[in-house]
C-alpha cells in the first residue's frame, strides 16, 4: 500500500522524529474523522432516499383517491370507500415517520431509558388489550403465558413498543383463526420473552435480512408493510442489553425470542 497523502516522511530519530510522528498521528485521527463524517453523510443520503421511496406509493395513492372523490362527489358510497382508503395510506405515512424518528433517536444516542421494576404480566395485558379489537375482527387469538409474579427492570414504554411491533407483525402474517402466543419466563441469569404465531412463516432467504431497515421480501404477500417495525424492536431490545432472534419454517409460523441478561450479585 502507498503512503497516505498527508503523511510526512522522516527516518531520523530525536525531537524532529517525534514531531513528525505526532503530525502523522494527527493525520490518522483526521482521516478517521473524515471517514466517520463520510459514513454519516452516506447514511443520511441513504435514509432520505429510502424515505422518499417509501412515501411515493402512499402519496401517489392519496392523489388518485382524492381525484376520484372529486369526480364522484355525488356518490356517497364511493366517497366513503375512498375516504377509508385515504385514511389507511395516511396511517402508513404516520407510522413510517414515527418509527423512523424513533430509530434515528436510538442511532444518535438521544434515547435515555427510564428503567423501573415492572410486573411483566401488566405490560403484556396492556399490549393484548391494544390489539384485542383487531384480533376479534380478524378472528384471531392472542394468548398470554407466563408467571404473573415475574418482575423485570425495564423502560415500560419502550419495551411495550418493541413487543407490540412483534405482535403486529404476527397479526399481519396470520390468517383467520390464527393464534399469537406471548410467553415469558425467568431463569437464574436470563429473562426471556417469546412472541410466536402459527401464520405463513418467513422464507429461509429472508431470515438473515429480517431486521434490516426497509427490507422488502420477494416472497412475502405483505404489500403494506413499511419495514421499520422489526428493526425498531431490535434497537429497543439491544438498548436493554438484550438480544433478539427469529426462527421460522415457511408455512409453519414464526418465533421471535428476546433474551435479557439478569445481572448477578457476586
Amino acid at each position: 500500500m502507498g503512503e497516505k497523502d498527508g503523511y510526512l516522511a522522516c527516518e531520523e530519530e530525536g525531537e524532529l522524529y517525534r514531531l513528525f510522528y505526532e503530525i502523522n498521528s494527527l493525520v490518522d485521527i483526521l482521516d478517521a474523522h473524515i471517514e466517520h463524517k463520510e459514513r454519516e453523510k452516506r447514511f443520511l443520503q441513504n435514509t432520505i432516499s429510502d424515505i422518499s421511496h417509501q412515501l411515493k406509493t402512499p402519496l401517489a395513492a392519496l392523489h388518485i383517491y382524492n381525484g376520484i372523490l372529486k369526480e364522484e362527489a355525488k356518490e356517497l358510497s364511493t366517497i366513503e370507500e375512498f375516504i377509508g382508503l385515504s385514511e389507511q395510506e395516511l396511517d402508513r405515512i404516520e407510522t413510517l415517520v414515527q418509527n423512523l424518528l424513533k430509530i434515528t433517536k436510538f442511532d444518535a444516542g438521544a434515547i435515555i431509558l427510564e428503567k423501573r421494576t415492572e410486573f411483566i404480566q401488566e405490560i403484556m395485558e396492556t399490549i393484548k388489550k391494544s390489539f384485542l379489537y383487531r384480533a376479534r375482527q380478524e378472528e384471531k387469538e392472542i394468548l398470554l403465558l407466563g408467571d404473573i409474579e415475574i418482575m423485570f427492570v425495564c423502560d415500560r414504554v419502550w419495551l411495550t413498543e418493541a413487543i407490540s411491533n412483534l405482535v403486529k407483525n404476527a397479526l399481519d402474517h396470520t390468517g383467520r383463526g390464527g393464534i399469537i402466543e406471548i410467553r415469558w419466563k425467568l431463569s437464574a441469569s436470563i429473562f426471556q420473552i417469546v412472541v410466536e404465531d402459527n401464520g405463513s412463516g418467513i422464507h429461509s432467504e429472508d431470515l438473515y435480512h429480517i431486521f434490516k431497515r426497509f427490507y422488502r421480501s420477494r416472497y412475502s404477500k405483505d404489500t403494506k408493510g413499511i419495514g421499520l417495525g422489526l428493526p425498531l424492536a431490535k434497537s429497543i431490545v439491544e438498548a436493554h442489553q438484550g438480544s433478539i432472534k427469529v426462527e421460522s419454517v415457511e408455512g409453519m409460523g414464526a418465533r421471535f425470542t428476546m433474551d435479557f441478561l439478569i445481572p448477578t450479585k457476586l
